[in-house]
């Protein structure tokens, strides 16, 4: 696939022919980190249902993912964390939303697997407890592990800090999270970045995702900075 043909110029654009209803997607980022906000907005807007959602979690109620909780729009997270999001947690205690549970280095393990093109893996971790109900065990001297399997997706929605029209990537700082596991997790990998440069400009040693992975890419806008949970000392006394 050619640079020319990678390019959208906005996240409509990039979704378009490829969103429809009870698709699985692979959303990038962790809390409000790193996560592709424009193209949660078109996801938002195309009207696709019935989704199912693989993410470390759904964002707060009024930013990320949660916009998409707000207008049913997600039948099923794959998660490994639901705080910061009132809405997300109503939704599944009142069984209106499908939750699979998971460790969040599981979650992330199962991702790379995918990627990889790995069925499955032992851990030790939640043995013995409810994330291995219905799942293989086995002991190796004496300790017990579950088998994971592999995560894939229709689609992968990522956010990286610069691209190359080629759709290489480089991600910053904690931005770096989720992302890279998933955009090598499907057919489908879609990256919004906040530079979009021509190919050559980035340093081959520091890219973190080949452009490979990339099926298209553009230059996201109106990017913000929330913070979920903002915490500040009391000024001491004079």
């Amino acid at each position: 696939m050619s640079s020319a043909t990678k390019v959208f110029p906005d996240a409509a654009s990039a979704l378009k022919g490829v969103i429809r209803d009870g698709l699985t997607l692979m959303s990038g980022g962790f809390g409000l980190c790193g996560i592709p906000e424009n193209l949660i907005l078109a996801l938002r807007d195309s009207g696709a249902k019935n989704l199912t959602v693989v993410s470390n979690n759904a964002g707060t109620d009024n930013f990320g993912l949660g916009l998409l909780l707000k207008t049913r729009q997600i039948k099923k997270m794959i998660s490994s964390y639901v705080g910061e999001n009132q809405e997300f947690e109503r939704q599944y205690l009142s069984g209106e939303l499908q939750l699979e549970f998971n460790p969040q280095g599981t979650l992330a393990e199962r991702i790379r697997a995918g990627g990889a093109g790995i069925f499955g893996f032992y851990t030790r971790t939640g043995a013995g407890t409810l994330v291995a109900e219905g799942k293989e065990t086995r002991v190796v001297n004496g300790e017990t592990f579950v088998l994971e399997t592999g995560l894939v997706a229709d689609v992968s929605l990522v956010k990286a800090w610069k691209g190359d029209t080629e759709g290489n990537l480089i991600y910053r700082k904690t931005a770096r999270n989720f992302n890279p596991m998933m955009a090598s997790a499907s057919p489908m990998t879609i990256a919004e970045v906040e530079e979009l440069v021509e190919p050559g400009t980035l340093d081959p040693d520091q890219i973190h995702t080949p452009g490979i992975f990339v099926k298209r890419i553009f230059r996201g806008v109106n990017y913000v900075k929330p913070i979920e949970n903002r915490t500040v000392r009391k000024r001491a006394a004079a």
